[in-house]
């Protein structure tokens, strides 16, 4: 037995149509936009925030960092030499790297020199960023030097430049994150 004709499943799209399209441009404020305005939906990164990596910094100069027990910030060409260090996110796009072995946190001072801090201060934030070329960048996020952010960087002898020196198209200042196996 069959119910309805032509007509009836007319008028059944019909309905179903007026409901996907939900209700048409009325005359008050909002009608027809999205909960947020019509501006971009806001982002949600919580999940990043928190995130511990352990990894290995591998200078482009071919360089692995190293912070040794005194403090002090180094590069060694030997992978095995303590150079492990835990790269963890403060918020979006802000890292702590702290060494493994040492426990001591990477920190730049104001005049861009680095060094090896026992306790977290605004001076061990970092900006990370990754470049075109698949390497990443780290510049400090409290300090500037005329304007300009400054990176970590190791010089072609393994050791630490000072920031206003830096720019992100050196690669000193390019390190990829290896990881620790």
């Amino acid at each position: 037995m069959r119910r309805g004709g032509p007509a009836a499943i007319a008028a059944c799209l019909a309905g179903a149509l007026a409901v996907l399209a939900g209700p048409g441009p009325g005359p008050g404020p909002g009608a027809g936009s999205p909960p947020w305005g019509g501006r971009r939906p806001p982002r949600s990164y919580g999940h990043l925030e928190g995130d511990v990596r352990c990894r290995r910094l591998f200078s482009a100069t071919r360089f692995f960092l190293r912070i040794d027990g005194g403090g002090g910030v180094e590069g060694t060409r030997c992978r095995e030499a303590n150079g492990g260090v835990s790269i963890r996110s403060v918020r979006v796009g802000v890292v702590a790297i702290r060494a493994v072995h040492t426990g001591f946190y990477l920190a730049m001072n104001k005049q861009g020199r680095l060094y090896g801090s026992k306790e977290f201060s605004p001076n061990c934030k970092f900006k990370e960023r990754i470049e075109e070329n698949g390497y990443n960048t780290y510049a400090s996020l409290r300090w500037r030097h005329r304007g300009r952010p400054m990176f970590l960087s190791l010089n072609s002898k393994g050791r630490p430049q000072r920031g206003g020196q830096t720019r992100r198209q050196h690669l000193s200042t390019h390190f990829l994150p290896m990881l620790i196996s």
